[in-house]
């Protein structure tokens, strides 16, 4: 029997975006707010983080990853917000409604807005197309830290790790104080691709090696892995013959990227950013599906979690405003964001024309001393020097609506 339920808002995903957006929309307005969450808790991908480095932004400390998610999981508490654990949303219509299957039976959510906040999963060896048999012993780099942190199940004795990612960064180190010997971390990128500070805290300071524009081009092993084979790769990051050798581990650690876990957006029809690989979105965070927001790792791969919360914040406040008849109609099309030198992705990719926006990006490669520019209509109204630039962090710019209420283009570079 299909159970009806009817709210304001509803939020999919119970990690720190989900939690953080459910809270404002209440905060905001939203009688009936419900949080949907496949997992048995919440928190999300935050459980498992043991490590600090949390909330230096938002709390001026330094938390853990439990720590963070309890902050706001109490308040959610406090609020009195509905929330479903172990319940798979299973289908989303472009009207809002939300099919979600749990042990309860098969439940009908009608929502008047929508906030999208699923977070993202780990690329796979498949995804990568590694050579070699099938062994036990790889992993992913997030699927590892659950095994250790959260299930106290040990991995392997000695380790590759692929990808210099914040996550198998992090892994690096977890395993080293558990006693594993990390052989080395391989790097296709000539240069690390997490943050500088996990490169340091992580890697140097335990004296394990990074082999930056090198690749594994082979699993080695039949039932349990036995090594891998790595080789340098040229600039078009193909592996150069001759250059092979073999590293001998009983471990493989994938930590290849992430991918916004968009099925959800895709089913309603909302528009995918091919280079996020998240929503394409507005100043106000709203999908192309008029009423379905998202924020998070949904969106687009944030290096802090912090800026997930103050997102996922306005996320929320936005939605419960829709909810509410409240949202503001501009009277004018929204602005798209051009990209020019150096710049791959931006969030929000378009503007409400007067509206204040917070405006992330991501470069190509590093560099220092470069030079952040947004131009509106050839008038360069944001320079905003750059000491160091690195693909691994955002950079961040507030544009004020008065910039933009009358502006026919917006451009982004980040050039010398």
């Amino acid at each position: 029997m299909l159970n009806e339920i009817e709210v304001d808002v509803a939020v999919i995903g119970g990690g720190p975006a989900g939690l953080a957006a459910a809270i404002s929309a209440k905060e905001n307005g939203a009688e009936k707010v419900l949080l949907i969450e496949r997992g048995s808790r919440l928190g999300g991908i935050l459980n498992q983080c043991i490590h600090d480095g949390f909330g230096l932004v938002l709390f001026n400390k330094s938390l853990t990853g439990p720590e963070y998610a309890e902050i706001f999981i109490e308040k959610l508490l406090k609020l009195k917000i509905d929330y479903m654990l172990n319940s798979m949303v299973l289908e989303l219509t472009p009207s809002k409604k939300l099919y979600v299957a749990n042990r309860n039976g098969y439940h009908l959510v009608k929502a008047k807005a929508v906030v999208l906040a699923m977070g993202c999963r780990e690329r796979t060896r498949g995804a990568i197309k590694i050579a070699g048999s099938r062994p036990s012993g790889v992993y992913t780099a997030g699927l590892a830290q659950n095994f250790i942190n959260l299930q106290n199940l040990m991995i392997g004795r000695t380790a590759v790790i692929l990808g210099s990612g914040d996550v198998g960064l992090i892994m690096a180190r977890r395993l080293t104080l558990e006693g594993v010997k990390i052989q080395a971390v391989v790097e296709i990128m000539p240069f690390p691709y997490g943050l500088r500070r996990n490169v340091v805290q992580c890697l140097e300071d335990y004296n394990i090696p990074l082999h930056l524009s090198h690749t594994v081009t082979e699993i080695l092993g039949r039932s349990r892995v036995e090594a891998v084979k790595i080789a340098k790769v040229d600039e078009n990051l193909k592996p150069i013959p001759g250059t092979e050798k073999i590293i001998q581990c009983d471990t493989v650690l994938l930590s290849v990227g992430l991918i916004p876990e968009n099925e959800l957006s895709r089913q309603a029809g909302v528009e995918i950013d091919p280079k996020t690989q998240g929503p394409v979105v507005n100043s106000m965070l709203q999908t192309s599906i008029k009423g379905i927001f998202a924020c998070g790792n949904v969106l687009h791969v944030n290096d802090l979690v912090d800026y997930v919360t103050v997102e996922a914040q306005k996320a929320g406040m936005w939605a419960a405003k829709y909810a509410l008849n409240e949202l503001p109609e501009p009277d004018r099309k929204e602005i798209e964001i051009t990209l020019g030198e150096n710049v791959r992705t931006v969030v929000p990719q378009k503007i409400v024309p007067g509206l204040d926006t917070s405006l992330f990006f991501r470069v190509y490669k590093p560099g220092k001393n470069k030079t952040l520019n947004i131009i509106v209509d050839g008038k360069n109204i944001i320079q905003k020097k750059c000491p160091s630039i690195t693909p691994s962090e955002m950079l961040k710019a507030d544009l004020k609506g008065e910039y933009t209420l009358n502006a026919e283009k917006i451009h982004v570079e980040v050039c010398e």
